[in-house]
């Protein structure tokens, strides 16, 4: 068997977390639909995801730092740096429109805060992948 490193504690924490974020997500949207057949079930359901889905997003804000502080960036190539640049920028955007939906008053900008922020956890993931297989 192999041995467990720092890094791989580092990375498989930020994974988990991501897992929780985003797969919950879609997976919260996909239960709505029968949530909704139920008098504030999909409330309910929403507050509780959220309990787990915003310590998870913290839990992937620390590992990401720590990920950066692991790696010398300035080492690294203009490519990757932009890359992580990205990245940072759509987790950010994803935080934010998450939080936006959260507090949405409306249905559009309920649909338009859960829209983003998946469309945006998703590409946080797939930059996310693309900065560890690329390096």
């Amino acid at each position: 068997m192999m041995t467990p490193t720092v890094a791989t504690i580092r990375i498989a924490l930020h994974v988990l977390a991501a897992t929780i974020w985003v797969g919950g997500q879609f997976t919260l949207a996909a239960l709505l639909p029968v949530l909704r057949k139920h008098e504030g079930a999909a409330k309910q359901a929403a507050q509780a995801f959220n309990r787990l889905a915003w310590p998870a997003f913290a839990v992937l804000v620390v590992t990401g730092m720590w990920i950066l502080a692991a790696i010398d960036i300035t080492a690294a190539s203009n490519s990757y740096q932009v890359t992580v640049f990205i990245k940072i920028a759509v987790a950010i955007a994803a935080g934010v429109a998450t939080a936006a939906h959260i507090a949405a008053r409306t249905k559009l900008m309920l649909a338009l805060g859960g829209a983003v922020g998946a469309a945006c956890s998703v590409a946080a993931v797939f930059l996310g992948v693309l900065l560890h297989t690329g390096k």
